[in-house]
């Protein structure tokens, strides 16, 4: 069947939480996707993050097949051999002593928040996140949402959560109070327009939880795992978290999350503290130790700032030809955005869907910035690809 056959099947079955493009795609390889009409798309989003070594890379299609053929599920009564694997590498390549395994970013968020409350001291629960920031979909990471459009229609929010003003360290210590027990942030904020945290501000934020006791948890779903050209975002910024979470490229299309703590923090969770049926599935471990292998691979992660460098100098490239349009590229490695002006903001939607029509696949983020998250192993000329159609769509909304 082709597009549309599809598209009219899908519309009468499911729940209308999605505003999807009309297309239905049943194939992906590397940084391409075919949909069922034969038309090929080139990927700048990935997936929101989560395909980055592309799609179908053979090495992970041989490690999901193999363990699927061996063992897919045994839940977390029992051990499991990917699961260790996959634990040993993360806590080998980070400041972490322990993992938690679950299915997807916000659950690693939620455990993160239960992990926080858990190892604070008696009467301490609350959490201080930023404004512009997102953490999840479940009502505890809609709560330390700092967006107000992703709690509506859902009141009351869970309590235990305020947001500070985005960069301004003053306003977010007058916000700590007896009950707080962590500070929750993104090192880039994604969802908010693709707006990096600055090293400074990270660093006083640190500091604020070390002088009055606080965690801190860093929200690296989008932006961990290679995406900003080191392994954790955190590595570039000189600032270490007590809590890490992870998910999205972590298994490269197949659903994980983790998160990662310090073993005096860990400790607080004993059995029985917290659990996933799911969490930490072996076919899914599998595919993430593969992924991590991949990625730590020598010369990997250098080449995804150069080409992190390349991405943002022609989008700049960009901006300085369309003035009127956007501004100059902001990101890390290769998550980066093209802020549109002012008086550009509400043709956002419209960029995306004449780029779309071009086959090319990117989003607009926090009604701020045209959001590029390719695959890492995206080529310079598939990056020149992206660069000429989004030149061909500002010289048409110029005309």
């Amino acid at each position: 069947m082709a597009n549309a056959e599809w598209i009219e099947k899908s519309k009468a079955s499911f729940m209308n939480t999605y505003g999807r493009y009309p297309a239905v795609m049943v194939e992906g390889r590397g940084c391409l996707l075919k949909d069922a009409d034969g038309r090929e798309y080139l990927d700048c989003l990935a997936g929101i993050a989560v395909c980055s070594l592309g799609h179908c890379h053979p090495a992970i299609t041989e490690a999901i097949c193999r363990q699927a053929s061996t063992l897919v599920h045994v839940s977390n009564l029992y051990h499991t051999i990917p699961q260790t694997e996959l634990a040993e590498l993360l806590i080998n390549h980070s400041f972490a002593d322990r993992v938690f395994l679950a299915n997807s970013g916000a659950e690693a968020n939620e455990a993160a928040i239960k992990l926080a409350r858990k190892a604070s001291p008696d009467g301490k629960y609350e959490i201080i996140s930023l404004a512009g920031s997102f953490h999840g979909r479940t009502l505890a990471t809609v709560a330390a949402t700092g967006q107000s459009k992703f709690q509506q229609g859902f009141a009351p929010m869970p309590q235990g959560f305020r947001h500070a003003p985005f960069d301004d360290i003053a306003a977010l210590e007058a916000m700590i109070a007896p009950e707080t027990c962590a500070i929750l942030c993104e090192p880039l904020q994604g969802e908010g327009g693709v707006l990096p945290l600055a090293p400074e501000y990270l660093a006083a934020i640190r500091q604020l939880c070390d002088r009055h006791g606080l965690l801190l948890i860093f929200d690296e779903i989008q932006v961990g795992m290679g995406r900003t050209g080191t392994l954790f975002a955190y590595e570039q910024c000189g600032v270490t978290p007590d809590i890490l979470t992870l998910a999205k490229a972590l298994g490269n299309g197949l659903p994980i999350g983790a998160m990662l703590a310090r073993e005096s923090v860990a400790k607080a969770f004993e059995p029985g503290s917290h659990a996933s049926t799911f969490g930490g599935n072996p076919v899914a471990c599998a595919a993430a130790v593969t992924v991590l292998r991949l990625m730590l691979a020598e010369g990997f992660l250098a080449e995804v700032r150069a080409k992190g460098n390349y991405l943002a100098e022609r989008l700049t490239g960009l901006a300085d030809k369309y003035p009127a349009i956007a501004s100059p590229a902001r990101g890390l490695g290769l998550i980066q955005g093209l802020p549109l002006t002012e008086t550009w903001l509400d043709k956002g939607p419209d960029i995306v869907n004449r780029l779309f029509a071009k086959g090319v696949l990117l989003n607009f983020a926090g009604g701020k910035a045209l959001r590029c998250l390719p695959p890492l192993i995206i080529s310079r000329a598939e990056i020149n690809q992206l660069i000429q159609a989004l030149d061909e769509v500002f010289a048409e909304l110029s005309q």
